[in-house]
């Protein structure tokens, strides 16, 4: 299911969790759990992996990661702050886990101009400082999309846990 370079890329974030002493907590929308299944796919992930959010609606982002519903109504399911506010929830719901999110479109195509398929925003933390940014894969069919976020979500959380 998942190619060599996101195991490598997740077992990374495993170890890098080990050396800190650290558990990870995923919130993800686009992706649909793969983040948690690439962690999970891992033999030993069960000594750092605390749990993952599936929250595909918006309902299910402010029902269980605490995001404010006027935010998603004022900037939209696909956005930076919406990001931020899903691993705010994971960080308040879970304090000394790291964590990490992903909210997009995957598409294949959209229906708006400003939100086009390939724009996925996360968000890491693994101390205090959150880390959000922005990705724009382009309309390169839904699967591309949903591997290119879990592989580069990996990527943020691994840098979050340097030491």
């Amino acid at each position: 299911m998942f190619d060599a370079a996101i195991l490598d890329a997740a077992g990374r974030v495993l170890d890098a969790c080990r050396q800190r002493g650290m558990m990870v907590v995923t919130a993800e929308s686009c992706t649909g759990g793969l983040l948690a299944g690439s962690l999970t796919a891992v033999a030993g992930s069960s000594d750092v992996v605390d749990c993952g959010y599936v929250t595909y609606s918006c309902s299910s982002k402010t029902a269980l990661l605490g995001v404010p519903a006027p935010l998603i109504r004022t900037h939209g399911a696909v956005s930076r702050e919406v990001a931020r506010a899903m691993v705010e929830g994971i960080r308040h719901r879970h304090p000394d886990r790291a964590g990490v999110a992903i909210t997009g479109v995957a598409g294949p195509g959209s229906d708006s101009r400003a939100k086009p398929a390939g724009l996925v925003f996360m968000a890491a933390v693994a101390d205090a400082d959150i880390v959000v940014t922005e990705h724009r894969y382009g309309d390169i069919g839904r699967h591309a999309v949903r591997m290119a976020s879990v592989r580069d979500a990996l990527m943020l959380i691994a840098g979050c846990l340097r030491p």
